[in-house]
């Protein structure tokens, strides 16, 4: 939920690459019914960077959706709990589960649906690599001198429904002097004394089960956090409208404030990003008023740009926050990444998804939001780019309908694919079929009728109806319900007539319930004809006048339809290889190569993606070969050629070769080409040689 899944480019390395299809990583939860609400927190934490250290306090106030004996949360596995109170100060009984990350806190007394009550969860623990978090290996939270952050999906604080439940929060960090703490809502100096009246219950009536345990654990949480506070300051957010205010970022930051057409925006970025805050902080003001006008008001005017370290994820999102790791800050703004940030403050901050099973409508909502940015900028080429990208996505995994997700884990590729690119396609389909009035019609409709709340595919699919006037029944039931997509074969004869000539043919599919209108174009002598074919079943029959003499007839011309195709069958098994790659499994990363490769072995993206595995592998003459085939392919994508030539400068200076090395990179100086920093890469090793990272004692 907080992490925008997405693909940045086809050229990432492949430690991006990782990063990037873990953005939306969040602990798998069962598909089962919530069985409490989170409704409210009021949490005091501190933060001792020279121990990479968390001591909180967390108020949790809830509501019970079903009878309750036991109140499960989730919990980052490196934080210790020292003990749980009730709101009269009561200790209760909390069991650790690490499997899952929860917190599982019994009820004496439980507590009858409808019913609200309030935890007072005392915990620490040191936050310093990924070890424990609660996507194993991906630091989501983390105490550090430089930045720390704790993300939302990091499950620094206990979390229940994540991603779904949508709840208040007052935050108050205390952090030591010289560092800035960003955060969501309306921010104040120091630790307002509503917050220490709210975590400071009355004594306990019921002793301790052990002499002594409430007095010695308050002093160990004081000396914890004595070393920050003493000399340090407090930073305290409160966000009064449900939504999901849980991310937090402190550190050393060059503050600069842009305000432009009613935005207030702010750029945290670091001393050697200065001089690119007000070309991101323009950008961002485009983009955020782009959406503003097409989705219309969103929860706050307030936007945050945070740079992110170089160790989490590439991008997240919170309320009033859009943060990006230091390697996504570039010279060349990528105003595709910052534009899905920034759309979440609509799809995710404003509508939220009621259920797992709706999670689409938060990133798929934000991924087309994205798209339709790229549209209004660069154009209906960019955006048939940006849909191309999505539809890769969205057939890579497509073995369980969109709206049965829940069967699957939050973090897997399956479920990232499924609700990020599938749903944009959706989105874009939807636009097809209603119209571009329409469709922008029904997508600020439903930010309007549903702002500020959760929302499933039916609230959508009625709001479509009205807008549009038509049962839209069939079509969501085909994109959501099902799986696969058609392939198109087409066959026809051309007649002569009076006037002209007469197509008469026949569109062919393979799936038996499929339905959705097609474009069919018939370029001529003359001019071209286009004609809006309704495609029902295996079978549908056409039949299209023309002036010129037909010359080529292409079944959907313009991208309109999820379909299958030769050159989408190989960029998904591409990606399919690259996420083996992600997960270690560079055998099968192979194979699925190695099926681009049979439907073209002309492939300069499957041959270089191959070449970066023999490169993992340090088979460098295997690499070196594969890199020379991706310049001797196809050509496509075109940023290929200046990163074999960088990769293969790389392998000759490996080999003690510095001359051919220096030559390689030369080449790639020559390309122009400056994808992903391509230019000062080869620059940077024409003036000293690439070293390789040596493998640390034990890997």
């Amino acid at each position: 939920m907080q992490f925008a899944h997405r693909r940045l480019g086809r050229f990432l390395s492949l430690f991006t690459v990782l990063l990037v299809a873990l953005l939306a990583a969040r602990p798998a939860a069962a598909a089962e019914k919530p069985r409490l609400r989170v409704d409210d927190y009021v949490i005091d934490a501190t933060l001792v960077p020279a121990a990479h250290k968390l001591v909180a306090r967390a108020r949790v106030k809830f509501t019970a959706l079903d009878e309750l004996a036991t109140a499960t949360f989730q919990l980052h596995n490196a934080l210790r709990l020292t003990r749980v109170t009730d709101e009269s100060g009561a200790t209760l009984a909390a069991e650790r589960v690490t499997q899952d990350s929860t917190v599982r806190v019994s009820l004496p007394s439980g507590i009858s649906k409808g019913a609200s009550k309030v935890l007072i969860f005392h915990y620490e623990g040191v936050l310093l690599n990924g070890d424990d978090s609660p996507v194993q290996g991906l630091m989501l939270a983390k105490v550090d001198d430089d930045t720390s952050y704790l993300l939302y999906g990091g499950y620094w604080f206990p979390v229940a429904g994540y991603g779904t439940n949508r709840f208040t929060a007052t935050i108050s960090v205390t952090v030591p002097a010289d560092i800035v703490v960003i955060g969501s809502g309306n921010e104040s100096a120091g630790k307002p004394a509503a917050l220490e009246a709210a975590l400071a219950p009355a004594p306990a009536p019921v002793p301790s089960t052990r002499p002594g345990q409430h007095a010695a654990a308050s002093k160990r949480e004081a000396a914890s956090a004595a070393p920050a506070a003493a000399g340090g300051r407090t930073f305290t957010f409160t966000w009064d409208r449900p939504s999901f205010p849980g991310t937090i970022i402190a550190g050393r930051f060059d503050q600069n404030v842009v305000n432009a057409g009613g935005l207030n925006m702010r750029v945290y970025f670091k001393p050697n990003h200065k001089d690119l805050v007000s070309t991101y902080a323009e950008t961002a003001t485009r983009e955020f008023q782009f959406f503003s006008l097409q989705f219309g008001v969103p929860m706050s005017t307030m936007m945050k740009i945070v740079e992110l370290p170089n160790d989490t994820v590439t991008s997240a999102w919170a309320p009033e926050i859009a943060a990006l790791a230091g390697r996504a800050i570039t010279q060349k703004v990528n105003y595709r990444l910052l534009a899905d940030n920034i759309a979440h403050q609509w799809w995710g901050v404003l509508v939220s998804p009621a259920t797992r099973d709706d999670w689409w409508l938060s990133d798929g909502f934000a991924r087309y939001s994205e798209a339709m940015y790229v549209r209004s900028l660069a154009g209906e080429s960019g955006y048939q780019e940006a849909i191309k990208d999505m539809e890769v996505g969205a057939l890579a995994y497509d073995t369980v309908p969109l709206a049965r997700v829940s069967s699957l884990d939050t973090f897997s590729p399956e479920f990232q694919s499924l609700v990020t690119d599938k749903g944009a396609v959706i989105l874009h389909m939807l636009r097809w079929v209603v119209g571009d009035e329409t469709f922008d019609k029904i997508m600020r409709q439903f930010a309007t009728q549903f702002a500020g709340r959760e929302a499933t595919l039916d609230d959508l699919e009625k709001i479509a109806e009205q807008a549009s006037g038509q049962q839209m029944t069939w079509f969501f039931s085909q994109w959501l319900d099902s799986t696969g997509a058609p392939a198109f074969k087409n066959k026809y004869t051309v007649f002569r007539t009076r006037k002209g000539f007469r197509v008469v043919g026949e569109i062919s599919q393979d799936l038996d319930l499929f339905r959705m209108p097609v474009q069919l174009r018939i370029d001529t002598d003359g001019r071209s004809e286009t004609k809006r074919i309704d495609v029902a079943g295996t079978n549908s029959s056409y039949s299209v006048e023309t002036f010129g003499k037909p010359r080529r007839i292409i079944i959907d011309p313009d991208n309109r339809v999820l379909r299958s195709s030769p050159d989408l069958r190989i960029r998904t098994a591409i990606l399919r290889g690259q996420q083996m790659v992600q997960q270690g499994d560079l055998a099968e990363s192979l194979k699925e190569f190695q099926k681009a490769l049979e439907s073209n072995k002309n492939s300069s993206l499957a041959h270089y993606r191959i070449a970066d595995v023999f490169f993992l592998q340090r088979n460098y003459q295997a690499a070196a070969n594969e890199y020379r085939e991706a310049l001797n392919g196809d050509a496509e994508p075109r940023w290929v050629e200046v990163w074999s030539h960088i990769q293969l400068g790389k392998i000759f200076d490996i080999t003690g070769q510095r001359e051919r090395a220096v030559n390689e990179y030369r080449q790639a100086v020559q390309t122009n080409d400056n994808t992903q920093g391509a230019q000062d890469e080869a620059r940077k090793y024409i003036q000293a040689p690439y070293q390789r990272e040596r493998a640390k004692s034990g890997d």
